[in-house]
């Protein structure tokens, strides 16, 4: 178990080391595609894609607060953007209702694909 144990620690040492480095690498393709005012490069075998989402952070009270009944929000247990999508969908409740209750994240995601 003691070599187990060593190795795990060794494995997530390396783990916390490979994490910089990528964020380092994202940090500057993200830069130089920024520099270069585009969202798609290829380098030599290999392409690049920015992808740009938007992702919403719901407000906890003020979802609460909008919902029509507290058993929706036993449903809900805490805000997850698919399980609220699902109940408008559902017309469970109306997205009119809870339009003050989220905030619009936008996100970045950076794609390195092998042609």
């Amino acid at each position: 178990m003691d070599k187990k144990v060593k190795r795990y620690y060794q494995l997530k040492q390396k783990h916390k080391e490979i994490e910089q480095e990528l964020a380092v690498l994202r940090s500057e393709i993200m830069n130089h595609c920024a520099e270069q005012d585009v969202s798609d490069l290829e380098f030599g075998s290999y392409k690049v894609k920015i992808v740009r989402q938007e992702r919403k952070e719901y407000d906890d009270k003020k979802l609460f607060e909008s919902l029509p009944d507290p058993e929706v929000w036993r449903m809900l247990s805490k805000p997850d953007s698919s399980k609220i999508a699902s109940l408008i969908k559902l017309n469970v409740i109306s997205e009119d209702r809870i339009k003050d209750t989220f905030s619009v994240k936008n996100i970045i995601l950076l794609q390195v694909d092998k042609k």
